[in-house]
């Protein structure tokens, strides 16, 4: 008979970071993964698990999968939908979570391990503290722990600093980090005092700024390690040995017979090593005893070109276009002048890189609500959506849908443009840009954030200054901080030397400074003071791209297209939110039908924005401003309309929503025997407030015809 333990906790470890203790549980729950661990930080908790599969014949990548679990519970929540509460597919916040871990552990991975990997981080409790940064430590420690061959473990930290600190914050609570508050936001990642992932959000935080937040953060890293280290060598399981695909020493002589003498007229000219790759593969399927290495061909090629780009890089300053290394491909700017239909465009190229940006406007009805586990009852007023068809790389494919490459580059690009967009207070409009991938060669989604801020400013949206966007790469060799270490980095990498280099950094801004930043790695980890380097050369870029697109378009358009939708506001009073909303929303939904305006939305704080085109918005501020104004006795309606005749008096509408009762002793200076006799449905009269009476929030209002004009019933004869 199995027995359990007392606890299900079998070892526990902490350590303090950011004032707060950080909590790894290892228990018997997930008793079937590979590695697994529970941590905690404050109230929020975080399981991750890892497990690996058999071999699969015929596999020629690395199959890692990274999945990132949100559930209501997590909150204390149930599900918002009324007819969905089970949680579906997953939000983009989760995916942009899933890929910050896959690509801080990817890399330390041997890239030729053929067997199935995942690593699952479900969200048990989420309260003020992050979950993103205890999914990546907890990725570590349960592939560290585990069997599974890797070679962490990796540490990640949040630095955060708000507009009015002057000192970094480690780990900062979602209370200290709201839109209006944050001035930089940086998740880094690393290991060994090496940094190998990067994600900033800032307001145009200057580089040398940004350089001693770097150096915080890998100062908590080798807290972190050296934490992990302590568990793994405590309750780490033996790593399994598994059989890496290795060249046979006979394929190894026919390359370098046949094809390594090609390498400088194919990878650096304009043939192409993608072209030289397909006589070699085909020279394989065509030989009598090497076909059957396919796939070891086609790794020791991937390897060899690898080592030869690295090579005359480091040895020879070249690049396979033969540019300088900090020097930038061509560049094309344009705004507008595409079609008056679409509110504004942007058209930006770099290089064999071409992005078409459009961008749409509308009212605040039209911002995006959010219902996440970390935001409830949220929403967006910016939007930026990303799409690389298949034909901007030359291939078929699938179209439509999404993909976590298309998430993360528009999250990206929308992160950078936030820092420069107006207050909603100076411009009420919903953004959605869609940036469209027309040709792709390296670093899309840099060229994206410059064709939206030329579309930004194209539909007069007043930003505070354009943010441009480049990626640098890097080649180096030998292990940081030995000295047979070097690097170089290179200024605005394209697709061959993103795939072969060891970096892509992504450093977007303003003449001022950083709004975002991205960087992947694909060796263990980058030295802050390359990094530090890498930043400087991209601003020197940055100022470069900034002025080709100023000659596009200087400044914003003094007024947005003329197809897009006016959005007109007023401030009501609280109290008088449900006079112009009406019961079950009556009374705005007709305002809506008389008017045609596109919609109106009414904030908590009495803030009211009529979105409409063609006039149509200023005919409901009319009527708004008619249903909440505050009547006064003595006040004159020269139009009033009567809308029912009873036995004792006529109701009279005196602004729409708006009617009083006009008692039959002041509709004359005479005696009226019968009301119809002297007025009608839909007759118009003039008549003045004689008295107001307050009843539970309403205005009960009486009125009089013969004050206001004492002819204007004649007398029969």
């Amino acid at each position: 008979m199995q027995e359990f333990p007392e606890s299900i906790v079998l070892h526990e470890y902490n350590i303090e970071v950011g004032g707060k203790k950080l909590v790894a549980q290892f228990t018997n729950l997930t008793d079937q993964a590979n590695g697994s661990v529970i941590v905690r930080y404050g109230n929020t908790a975080v399981l991750v698990t890892a497990v690996m599969g058999k071999e699969k014949e015929g596999q020629s990548w690395f199959p890692l999968s990274v999945e990132f679990e949100e559930k209501f519970y997590a909150a204390g929540a149930i599900l918002g939908g009324r007819f969905r509460k089970k949680e579906g597919m997953p939000s983009e916040e989760a995916v942009l979570s899933a890929r910050v871990i896959d690509r801080t552990i990817r890399p330390l991975f041997d890239q030729r391990l053929r067997r199935d990997v995942q690593v699952i981080a479900t969200v048990l409790a989420i309260d003020e503290e992050d979950p993103d940064v205890l999914g990546i430590i907890g990725a570590s420690l349960a592939l560290g722990t585990s069997d599974i061959p890797w070679s962490g473990p990796v540490s990640a930290v949040r630095i955060g600093k708000t507009n009015n600190g002057n000192d970094f914050i480690i780990n900062p609570a979602y209370s200290q980090r709201t839109d209006e508050n944050e001035y930089l936001d940086l998740l880094a990642c690393g290991k060994d005092g090496n940094i190998n992932m990067i994600e900033v959000g800032a307001k145009e935080i200057p580089e040398e700024e940004l350089g001693l937040a770097l150096d915080l953060a890998v100062q908590e890293h080798n807290k972190l390690q050296e934490w992990q280290n302590k568990i793994i060598a405590e309750i780490g399981k033996k790593k399994v040995e598994v059989e890496l695909p290795s060249p046979s020493e006979e394929l190894k002589r026919y390359f370098e017979e046949n094809i390594a003498p090609k390498m400088s007229e194919y990878v650096f000219g304009d043939k192409g090593a993608y072209t030289l790759k397909e006589i070699w593969m085909d020279m394989i399927a065509k030989h009598d005893t090497l076909h059957e290495q396919k796939q070891d061909a086609d790794d020791y090629f991937e390897t060899q070109v690898d080592e030869y780009v690295h090579k005359e890089a480091l040895d020879n300053n070249r690049r396979q276009d033969g540019r300088a290394m900090d020097e930038l491909r061509p560049l094309y700017a344009q705004a507008g002048g595409f079609s008056p239909v679409i509110h504004g465009v942007g058209i930006f190229y770099r290089g064999g890189t071409h992005i078409f940006s459009a961008l749409t406007l509308g009212g605040p009805e039209d911002a995006q609500l959010v219902d996440t586990i970390e935001t409830q009852d949220g929403s967006k007023r910016y939007m930026h959506h990303y799409n690389f068809p298949p034909f901007s790389v030359g291939e078929t494919g699938r179209v439509g849908g999404f993909n976590r490459r298309m998430i993360g580059h528009g999250a990206l690009a929308e992160k950078a443009l936030v820092p420069v967009l107006p207050s909603q207070d100076e411009f009420p409009y919903t953004i959605r840009i869609v940036s469209e991938t027309m040709a792709s060669n390296g670093s899309s989604s840099q060229a994206s954030i410059c064709a939206s801020s030329l579309a930004l400013m194209d539909a007069g949206v007043p930003i505070k200054k354009p943010v441009a966007g480049i990626a640098m790469g890097m080649m180096s060799e030998g292990i940081p901080g030995e000295p047979n270490y070097r690097y170089k980095i290179l200024t605005d990498i394209q697709g061959p030397e993103d795939h072969f280099g060891d970096m892509d950094f992504k450093v977007a801004g303003t003449v001022d400074g950083i709004t975002a930043v991205q960087m992947d790695v694909k060796v263990d980890g980058v030295p802050t003071y390359v990094l530090k380097e890498g930043i400087e050369q991209a601003r020197k870029a940055r100022m470069q791209i900034l002025e080709v697109m100023k000659k596009a378009i200087d400044k914003p358009r003094s007024d947005i297209n003329p197809r897009a939708p006016k959005i007109v506001s007023m401030k009501i009073d609280e109290d008088q939110i449900g006079l112009v909303i009406g019961k079950g929303g009556e009374t705005i939904n007709d305002i809506k039908d008389k008017t045609g305006v596109d919609g109106i939305t009414i904030e908590d704080d009495g803030t009211v924005y009529i979105t409409g085109k063609n006039g149509s918005a200023n005919d409901a501020l009319r009527r708004i401003e008619e249903l909440t104004r505050k009547y006064e006795v003595g006040d004159k309606f020269n139009n009033a309309r009567i809308v029912r005749i009873l036995d004792f008096g006529a109701i009279v509408e005196i602004a729409p929503g708006i009617d009083g009762m006009v008692h039959i002793s002041e509709i004359a200076p005479f005696r009226v025997g019968k009301i119809s006799d002297v007025l009608s449905v839909g007759q118009t009269v003039p008549v003045v407030i004689t008295k107001i009476i307050e009843d539970r929030g309403k205005q009960k209002i009486d009125l009089s015809i013969k004050r206001a004009d004492p002819h204007f019933i004649k007398e029969a004869k």
